[in-house]
């Protein structure tokens, strides 16, 4: 072969190159290409039914929850009101007997035991007083409703008089108590 049908022969295209033989080897790979778009669309619709279906149960998880949470709410005090109930039975005798005691000392000792059993119900149920006589004020447990003159100069900055007793219930503060502070 000469040069001359050497340039000639690579200027031609081949006739036998993947690109002009005819067949389905493309239309193979248009396939598969179509099947792996549709594979890819249908795990996408997967996803998107998965996603809507979580988002709807945890929908449904808040609702239920709130639901819960507003039941409890209302009920949580019955415990304690049924609690109380005795001692409100206690005091509706104690009324009665009012009306047509004559001796002091008994309705005095009558009422003392109807106040001792309040106490202790509201006790056994997780209330406690606050200890504040003669303790540093503390403005998160306090509140001062006034100061006067400290009569001794160790009382300054301290609780010389409570007018209303806080409270805590399981050791958490549900009532500030209302104190005079010495200056």
């Amino acid at each position: 072969m000469t040069d001359k049908e050497k340039d000639i022969q690579e200027n031609v295209p081949d006739i036998n190159a993947d690109e002009n033989v005819s067949g389905t080897s493309h239309l193979n790979d248009a396939l598969t290409e179509e099947s792996a778009l549709e594979k890819a669309e249908q795990q996408a619709a997967e996803m998107r039914d998965k996603y809507l279906r979580l988002v709807a149960e945890f929908d449904n998880f808040k609702k239920r929850n709130a639901k819960e949470r507003l039941e409890l709410i209302q009920t949580a005090n019955k415990e304690v009101i049924i609690a109380m109930l005795d001692v409100l039975d206690d005091m509706e005798r104690a009324q009665k007997q009012l009306d047509t005691a004559t001796d002091v000392a008994s309705v005095k000792e009558g009422v003392q035991l109807v106040f001792g059993k309040l106490k202790n119900t509201l006790t056994g149920k997780g209330l406690k007083p606050m200890e504040t006589l003669h303790t540093e004020f503390n403005a998160d447990l306090h509140e001062a409703i006034t100061e006067i003159p400290a009569p001794a100069a160790d009382l300054q900055g301290k609780v010389l008089d409570e007018l209303q007793k806080g409270y805590y219930l399981n050791d958490k503060l549900i009532r500030h108590a209302r104190v005079v502070v010495g200056k």
